[in-house]
């Protein structure tokens, strides 16, 4: 007997042996079914949590350095950071002038205000200060209109560039380049909005953002608040040897000796992508136990009632093995029963977590990509296998004359 037709025999067999006890096999199953669910919305919270990040990662430039007061990953030592000496705009253009691996530097300054376009107001806006290189830091691309140049900057006039979600409330049905509005009850005139950024890991939107020359924003404010500096470097090959050249700059601009610490950071997105790798493995770390457990309950359950079978059907293996059956098609015929049971326990978890990791994307990003349902397959076929090989190779070991007898 050829190796497909013993694999086709044993299906329609233990498909037979399946129907004929459904009850016992779905309450089998349960265990499979948990586990399945369990690792399918881990891997889709994950996978969806990786592709937020990312999306909202890339919009801080994988070759801009930002010099600031405090580090982005602070850690249990936020308070070695708390009295260092603010940040200063005008530290920007010694920066510009004295790094050598520096393609554009600009200074931001920001604080949260409301714009208001007639009636309408948008509240809780960002409000960023800066100089005309900040497009060219962050690569702003333009949706409408243009952002101010360098001249229009330094001549520190009204003109604000503004976001699209600021844009859509202030100006639901018309063009908003060249209409004036008010930023804190002074006069703006709007030069462009720019491209959709979207949100930052969903917590705010990076739309939600005028940007005015910098001179205004300390009218506005004033200067005792402490800037950004970003700095895009020339090639991100150089991030390393830039960020050395930007530490001996900011130590001569602090007037820091040789023995004292730095009282400013150089932050970079790698910082962020190691701390978020980090959070993910150990959240992964857990979600793979919890899902082990749960896949181990079901299988010591696969391999209990795959002996409970093997013991109802004793005499029918001594019937077959009298009749010629070798211990290979018996073996064979109880592991694709046991990955039968597993496989139908796979398909009904992977049902029922497409709907859950619907109901999870509402409070956090979930994203199932067809791999994942792959792995879950595998996962459960693997269990079957492996709960199944000892009831299964006891059933090949039986002795025929033995087998008929029993009662």
């Amino acid at each position: 007997m050829t190796l497909g037709v013993e694999l086709r025999e044993g299906f329609k067999i233990s498909f037979a042996a399946v129907m004929a006890n459904k009850v016992r096999a779905v309450l089998t199953t349960l265990g499979i079914i948990i586990g399945i669910v369990s690792v399918t919305l881990m891997g889709a919270a994950i996978e969806g949590l990786n592709r937020a990040f990312q999306n909202s990662i890339s919009s801080l430039g994988a070759d801009v350095l930002y010099i600031q007061k405090w580090p982005w990953v602070a850690g249990e030592e936020w308070w070695r950071y708390r009295n260092r000496r603010d940040i200063k705009p005008e530290y920007a253009e010694t920066i510009k002038k004295d790094a050598t691996l520096a393609s554009a530097v600009a200074p931001v300054q920001g604080r949260m205000g409301t714009v208001k376009y007639g009636d309408l107001t948008a509240s809780n806006v960002q409000i960023f200060g800066t100089t005309a290189d900040y497009a060219l830091v962050t690569g702003m691309d333009m949706a409408d209109g243009r952002f101010f140049t360098d001249q229009e900057g330094r001549g520190d006039r009204p003109l604000v560039v503004i976001g699209g979600d600021v844009a859509s409330k202030l100006f639901p049905n018309q063009d908003p380049v060249g209409k004036t509005i008010k930023i804190n009850g002074l006069s703006f005139r709007i030069l462009g909005v720019y491209s959709k950024q979207g949100s930052f890991m969903g917590m705010f939107s990076l739309d939600n953002r005028v940007i005015i020359p910098l001179g205004e924003f300390e009218k506005m404010y004033g200067r005792e608040y402490g800037a950004t500096i970003q700095v895009r470097v020339v090639s991100q090959k150089e991030m390393d040897d830039a960020k050395e050249e930007l530490r001996g700059i900011m130590r001569k601009l602090r007037k820091l000796a040789p023995d004292q610490p730095d009282d400013f950071s150089i932050n970079q997105q790698d910082l962020l992508t190691n701390a978020f790798g980090k959070i993910t493995g150990v959240v992964g770390a857990v979600g793979i136990f919890v899902t082990a457990l749960s896949l181990f309950v079901g299988g010591i359950g696969i391999m209990n009632i795959m002996f409970v079978s093997v013991t109802e059907r004793t005499k029918e293996i001594g019937i077959r093995k009298a009749l010629g059956a070798r211990r290979q098609t018996i073996l064979l015929q109880f592991l694709i029963e046991a990955s039968l049971i597993c496989l139908s326990g796979g398909i009904i978890g992977l049902g029922l977590s497409y709907p859950l990791s619907m109901l999870v994307d509402k409070f956090l990003p979930t994203a199932m990509p067809v791999s994942l349902a792959i792995i879950a397959i595998l996962i459960s076929l693997l269990v079957g296998v492996i709960s199944g090989i000892v009831p299964a190779y006891r059933a090949s070991r039986l002795d025929p004359v033995e087998a008929l007898r029993y009662e």
